[in-house]
């Protein structure tokens, strides 16, 4: 489409925004983009729709169809109240729980949504404040709603906000109910939304409900006995400026820890998280000021939470005393081998436990769960899927589950990625550990030694624009249709392709259908020295991602740097001969 049909489509969408229906300060800032000489904004602003999709709703905030604002939030609520009202038509109970984070306009966008349900007949419990992601999850659970909504954009940068929607489990919408909610979504025009409160119909939520939330994540303890020897376990902890400032310091207090330092600067709730370039525990600079409480107080465990509480990063010393952060699956697979081990030498294994992970994640965390009896469920990326599972199997016999980009859930009460409870129990680990002579570093390299090394590596490709997007499906397609039969020396095995969820056996030609509720563009290759490819397009941004799994021997904890090493060069043969960089 020629620019001067894309001004003039964003020119006419513009305009529609300057009637009656809007709002005052909306219309002059359309206005000023209107009549502005740069067509930059009002472009950006106008030509595409903010899309309600399987996720909900995430971008930058402003007037505009594109943008996060009190319309877009209106349409996304309208229509999810619409499609409550229709699949509970006569529930005596027709609730759903409110929560937001600590970025700009986030009590407002909650405050609005509030008000869009008791408009349409449906009881709002609204937090008093600020609250992490998974105490949301817990309420709509705990208060038996039939919905809920957190306003967060996680870890994106300042200019950001979001819209995330669950359903009656405390679960991230899945299949049919996230397609049913986006076609009730798209139906809406703004005089359809509802925006009048109906008072008497908006609760709030306080206190009552951060002590139920609270004493549910202390019933995951498995050692409070090391926890009384080790109390005194010095603790750093950042919440980067969001949610879990108070829930997290309150729930190590409960559990027993009487030694936690906090970063000062960050203990503060900021929307333009002023301290770091990016609020995300993946990254080692949002760490800089934990770990350097941390080497001034000689601490034993850093700890950081993402802006909604849901994503744990985890800071140790490794035996040269250096402060290093540990990945997603490192993390996974210490919380795994220790949920299992405890709960055999506590004489709580039943028979009908089970673990899960997504596809991405590594396999190590199979192994271990396999090898001690229990199964471990492979799920998509996102934790509604891992939801889902715990929807089929049972929330009795769950024990655990997470996802290499830095999310666990250790209890079945949440139904969502959970840093509050994270952190706890890593914290009680770390207490176990010194407990038993060990460090948190030490006791990762033991089960390395016990259950064999791995090391995993995401890069990602960017391709922009249209060009780039046909690029990125070549790409696929040319792994999909023309796939290799061996790479970086190691015979393909099995190759597994989600867009038609069949595996294929490649010694033997057999191929087996895969248990998967929907297809997904994903390819995943396994090597006959142990390695794993996966291959994923991006389905926000443009990218294509490309995750490795390298596995290496270990005899004992004296091999890890050795194994470390192999593993690497793996890897990074791997890259080479795919010439994916």
């Amino acid at each position: 489409m020629e620019n001067t049909e894309i001004i003039k489509t964003a020119k006419a969408k513009a305009e529609a925004w300057l009637n009656d229906a809007y709002d005052q300060k909306t219309r002059e800032a359309v206005k000023k983009m209107l009549d502005a000489a740069d067509s930059t904004e009002l472009v950006d602003s106008f030509y595409n729709d903010l899309e309600f999709g399987t996720g909900g709703l995430r971008g930058i905030m402003g007037a505009g169809t594109n943008r996060m604002n009190i319309y877009t939030v209106g349409a996304a609520t309208q229509g999810f109240a619409n499609y409550i009202n229709k699949v509970f038509p006569d529930a005596p109970h027709k609730a759903v729980c409110i929560g937001h984070d600590c970025r700009h306009n986030s009590r407002y966008f909650a405050e609005t949504v509030a008000a869009i349900f008791s408009a349409n007949g449906i009881t709002a419990y609204l937090f008093e404040d600020l609250r992490p992601t998974p105490e949301m999850s817990f309420a709509i659970r705990e208060l038996g709603c039939k919905g809920g909504v957190i306003i967060t954009a996680s870890h994106n940068p300042k200019e950001y906000n979001g819209y995330k929607a669950y359903w009656e489990d405390g679960s991230q919408l899945v299949p049919p109910h996230d397609k049913n909610v986006i076609e009730e979504v798209k139906k809406i025009k703004v005089t359809d939304i509802k925006f009048t409160p109906v008072k008497d119909k908006i609760v709030i939520l306080g206190k009552d409900i951060d002590q139920k939330f609270l004493a549910k994540v202390k019933t995951l303890s498995l050692s409070p006995e090391a926890i009384q020897h080790q109390h005194d376990l010095k603790i750093v902890f950042t919440p980067l400026h969001g949610t879990t400032y108070e829930l997290v310091p309150a729930s190590l207090r409960n559990w027993g820890f009487t030694n936690i330092t906090t970063v000062p600067e960050q203990m503060i709730p900021d929307g333009d998280f002023p301290t770091v370039a990016s609020a995300n525990p993946e990254e080692p600079a949002a760490f800089k000021m934990a770990l350097d409480k941390a080497r001034e107080i000689n601490a034993d465990l850093a700890m950081a939470c993402d802006p909604d509480g849901d994503r744990i990063g985890i800071a140790v010393q490794n035996d040269h005393k250096e402060w290093i952060l540990l990945n997603g699956n490192q993390t996974n697979i210490i919380f795994t081998y220790y949920i299992i081990r405890r709960r055999q030498e506590l004489g709580l294994i039943k028979g009908n436990e089970y673990t899960i992970k997504t596809i991405v994640t590594s396999e190590l965390l199979k192994e271990i769960a396999e090898k001690n009896g229990i199964p471990c469920y492979d799920v998509y990326t996102g934790f509604k899927w891992i939801a889902d599972m715990i929807r089929k199997k049972g929330a009795d016999g769950y024990i655990g589950a997470g996802e290499e980009s830095f999310g666990f859930m250790p209890g079945s009460f949440t139904r969502d990625k959970d840093a509050v409870s994270s952190t706890s129990l890593m914290a009680e680990i770390a207490a176990w550990a010194k407990d038993n002579g060990k460090t948190l570093f030490t006791l990762l390299k033991e089960i390395y030694a016990e259950y064999g090394f791995s090391q995993e590596k995401m890069i990602y490709i960017v391709r922009k624009g249209l060009s780039g997007a046909q690029e990125i499906k070549n790409m696929m397609s040319e792994f999909r249709h023309n796939s290799p039969s061996s790479i970086n020396g190691s015979r393909v095995v099995i190759k597994k392709d989600y867009a038609d969820l069949k595996a294929t056996d490649l010694t033997t030609g057999k191929v087996s259908p895969m248990d998967f509720p929907t297809t997904s563009d994903v390819l995943q290759f396994f090597l006959a020295d142990g390695c794993k490819i996966s291959v994923r397009p991006s389905g926000t941004e443009p990218k294509i991602k490309f995750y490795f799994e390298a596995r290496a021997e270990m005899e004992s904890i004296a091999d890890f740097e050795k194994a470390q090493q192999i593993a690497n060069q793996k890897v990074e043969g791997i890259i080479k001969d795919l010439n994916i960089q």
